[in-house]
């Protein structure tokens, strides 16, 4: 007998986190052959289980169409490759992000001083030059501690992160959270917004903020700092000592009132040796923080930034092959890229023996029962 338990709770993920999407098709009456609940399933589960093309997801719904029909009825079968291009090329973007922010929100909770890491990342083939349209460049909050990815807004270029990161943040929960943004979010106004939300801020500084950096810059070679920290850390071949600095006392820089709640300067220098080449290189980065906070805190907060990277970004490229999609048509890249969250999210959950994510989706495809237990927990 099927476990009507399970059933019910997966109905409710698609019935009320998503009940707000319209279904852009056409019909008379409104029904459809494949309901969108259906193919939203049919195309999550598919996902988790190493499936990606449009075809693939048909195959795997005709091979697990029984599977399937334990949580929905499926009537009509399985839809063709065609319907599940043309729906997810019409879905609307927007609504689909915030039904995900909210099932996001219902899945993890926000602890005090987690870092949420924002960072863009293009989808490369995702331009169609045919139709000039270029690639579409997401801008994604990572919560560093839950590993899930709280939400994300869209632009066509990079530069336009400016303008992306306000309104990502007026979309997700921060408060009590560490934001940590590159160079391109030094912004006064995203700072305002970070700390009008009841949260703190870490931001890099780089060219865009010369003034700003030179002052910072000063200030380390004229005073001691008030905290430094050492770490070491080792692994693929590389040896990776990172030196944290913090001042706090800010008294003798000119121009920081417009930058809301500013707290410390940062500065922190990278040295790495390379076994195989017996290489070095020296890096040093500068930041400006809401935060008062010792050295070791702050070398940990700021580290915990790159998991966007080495967590979000390299998983869509490497484990779900993102940027090796050929999803080009309207929006179908954008709302790909969501699902794919979605199953990342699913599958960070479950820690199938500590093995990969590549290992826990092959497990996927071939046990229904793990499926089973990563799309229902």
């Amino acid at each position: 007998m099927p476990d009507f338990s399970i059933q019910d709770n997966t109905k409710n993920l698609f019935s009320h986190y998503f009940s707000t999407m319209k279904d852009p098709r056409r019909t008379n009456k409104g029904n459809h052959l494949y309901p969108l609940d259906e193919v939203l399933f049919l195309t999550i589960s598919a996902v988790i289980s190493s499936v990606e093309g449009w075809e693939d997801i048909c195959e795997f719904g005709n091979l697990k169409i029984s599977w399937l029909r334990k949580f929905f009825a499926f009537k009509n079968g399985i839809p063709s490759h065609d319907v599940l291009s043309k729906l997810f090329a019409r879905l609307d973007t927007k609504t689909f992000n915030q039904c995900f922010i909210d099932w996001i929100n219902s899945i993890s909770e926000i602890t005090e001083n987690e870092v949420i890491a924002i960072d863009g990342k293009t989808i490369r083939k995702s331009n169609d030059k045919n139709r000039s349209k270029s690639a579409y460049h997401m801008v994604s909050a990572y919560a560093s501690d839950n590993r899930v990815c709280l939400g994300q807004d869209i632009v066509n270029e990079k530069s336009n992160e400016i303008t992306a990161i306000p309104k990502l943040l007026d979309l997700i929960a921060v408060k009590g959270a560490i934001v940590t943004i590159d160079a391109m979010g030094c912004q006064t106004n995203i700072a305002d917004i970070i700390i009008e939300k009841k949260a703190n801020y870490i931001l890099a500084l780089k060219g865009n903020q010369k003034s700003l950096k030179e002052q910072v810059v000063n200030q380390f070679n004229q005073t001691k700092p008030s905290s430094v920290d050492e770490s070491v850390d080792s692994g693929h071949g590389r040896v990776e000592t990172r030196t944290c600095e913090v001042i706090d006392n800010l008294t003798t820089m000119d121009s920081l009132e417009k930058w809301k709640n500013l707290n410390s300067i940062v500065k922190i220098t990278s040295k790495r040796y390379v076994k195989s080449t017996e290489k070095e290189s020296t890096e040093t980065r500068y930041y400006i923080s809401s935060l008062k906070t010792d050295a070791k805190s702050m070398n940990q907060y700021v580290r915990k930034h790159w998991s966007v990277e080495n967590n979000l970004h390299w998983n869509l490229d490497v484990v779900f092959k993102e940027d090796a999609s050929l999803k080009k048509k309207d929006k179908a890249p954008v709302n790909f890229n969501i699902v794919r969250k979605m199953a990342l999210a699913m599958i960070e959950r479950d820690d199938y023996k500590k093995k990969s994510k590549n290992i826990r989706r092959l497990k996927a495809a071939l046990d229904d029962k793990y499926r089973t237990k990563i799309i229902t927990s």
